[in-house]
């Protein structure tokens, strides 16, 4: 699918094209989502280099997602994607032109939605592909920094559970999730630290200063996102760490409990042993009063253990 968005004076004007439109004039984002070959090859009419596949977009190689070509500045980012409980990371690819921004992506991303709704009520002023591209990556930096409060949350929850809970197995998992939601969140932290240093580094001839300064601050907050993300990475390993040593604790005291009954039945089974053993001479065999004397005595062992268990603090 492609649209096309027309900005001028904060309106916006959205066009979805096909393969035998042109792109408008006062273009200044062009979005393809999901394009079909003979859609990639309509974007080729409009481009001087190849095309980028999927397989190009999702390429980890430095020198696939930050390059610099005749059709302009080249970056495929990482964007989080909440699903759920779950976090994924989505890659997006930009191209900064100079007569528009084009994106092209595979998945539905909630932050395209957002900036498109922003670009609707006229609350972003932008002029150029340059500021369009940063007010990108400024959504994306607010989102990273809600998804870490987030994570927060859940583990004021999480360490709570730890010690009430007595079945832990949703705690196990809920403590993976929000381990496997940090570490995607890290790494777009990263991928994006990376995207704006090079943008800083090497396109730095074609933004203004408030550009520059914009791409400053984003990466100030990147920098100070950082310790938080490892701070949920050494709480998390602790919450671990609690809830496996509370499943020992509790395992322990389940064991407990059998020894300690193993061994307060321990003399009344002595005493019924000897007592069922094929002797001839065994003079209780003939007293009348011998069963409910033997029965006594293993109870009275019986007893006698279990308060000597009491006594030591063991039970």
């Amino acid at each position: 699918m492609i649209t096309a968005y027309l900005y001028k004076n904060r309106r916006l004007t959205i066009k979805e094209l096909t393969v035998e439109d042109d792109v408008p004039e006062q273009t200044l984002w062009l979005d393809l989502y999901k394009p079909e070959d003979e859609e990639r090859e309509w974007l080729s009419r409009f481009s001087v280099e190849e095309v980028p596949d999927e397989e190009d977009i999702n390429d980890i190689e430095a020198s696939a997602r930050f390059y610099q070509n005749a059709d302009g500045l080249h970056i495929n980012s990482l964007f989080p994607q909440r699903v759920g409980q779950d976090v994924r990371a989505v890659n997006i690819s930009f191209n900064v032109r100079d007569s528009f921004l084009l994106t092209i992506r595979e998945e539905d991303v909630g932050l395209v939605r957002l900036l498109r709704n922003y670009l609707r009520l006229g609350r972003l002023k932008v002029t150029t592909p340059q500021e369009l591209f940063l007010e990108f990556f400024n959504l994306k930096v607010d989102y990273l920094s809600d998804l870490i409060e987030d994570v927060y949350t859940v583990l004021e929850n999480v360490g709570a559970e730890v010690f009430e809970s007595e079945e832990l197995d949703d705690v196990f998992k809920l403590i993976t999730l929000q381990e496997d939601s940090n570490g995607k969140i890290r790494l777009s932290l990263l991928d994006t630290q990376r995207s704006l240093r090079y943008m800083q580094r090497y396109y730095r001839g074609r933004m203004t200063d408030e550009d520059l300064k914009d791409i400053r601050e984003m990466l100030a907050d990147i920098e100070s996102l950082m310790p938080h993300s490892q701070f949920i990475f050494d709480k998390l390993n602790f919450l671990l760490d609690a809830a496996m040593g509370f499943t020992s604790l509790q395992q322990n005291r389940i064991i407990k409990i059998f020894s300690v009954a193993a061994v307060v039945f321990l003399p009344p089974t002595l005493i019924a042993s000897s007592y069922g053993m094929n002797f001839v001479d065994m003079p209780e065999l003939s007293w009348k009063l011998g069963y409910p004397m033997a029965i006594a005595l293993m109870l009275a062992s019986a007893v006698g253990t279990y308060f000597f268990f009491k006594q030591k603090r063991w039970l």
